[in-house]
């Protein structure tokens, strides 16, 4: 009989020294309490990918995130406040470049493969400009097709035109 446990991400070794001393302590409660960052996200109202990213540094938290993050979690809330509410995130440099971790290679792949067939057809449709990474959203969907799963990813970024200058 096959294990039906859920199976959770958890705290990649080889990146720690490379995250913030706090993502150790939100990894740590996340498995304790058996959590998924799917679970994490709908309890505070928020998409799965950007809990995962409270939990890299890589995002900024709200106020009520962090309550909400101490009473689920079992932390102290002010020490999340401590962590969490004071500085700015440390984006991309949680491994290297290009990466070496499988999956996440990947993605840059599809990236190397098609970027500029992307941008070609973006910019026919939109001008000169690029999709922010800023005021983005992004979700991370399974789909299965006659037996097989498929991972189906949208990255969805508002349009900024470059400006005349």
């Amino acid at each position: 009989m096959a294990d039906s446990a859920p199976r959770l991400a958890a705290l990649d070794d080889s990146i720690v020294s490379r995250l913030p001393a706090y993502s150790q302590s939100l990894f740590a409660a996340k498995t304790a309490h058996s959590l998924s960052f799917a679970s994490i996200a709908e309890h505070l109202g928020r998409s799965e990918v950007a809990v995962a990213a409270l939990f890299y540094g890589q995002a900024t938290a709200s106020p009520e995130d962090i309550t909400k993050l101490a009473e689920l979690l079992s932390l102290p809330e002010a020490q999340l406040r401590k962590d969490l509410g004071t500085g700015f995130p440390d984006r991309g440099r949680s491994g290297p470049m290009p990466p070496v971790e499988p999956l996440i290679y990947r993605l840059y792949e599809i990236v190397q493969n098609y970027g500029y067939a992307f941008k070609s057809v973006i910019n026919e449709k939109f001008g000169d400009g690029i999709m922010s990474a800023i005021c983005f959203d992004t979700k991370v969907e399974k789909e299965t097709v006659e037996g097989a799963d498929w991972v189906v990813i949208t990255l969805r970024g508002k349009w900024l035109p470059f400006t005349r200058f």
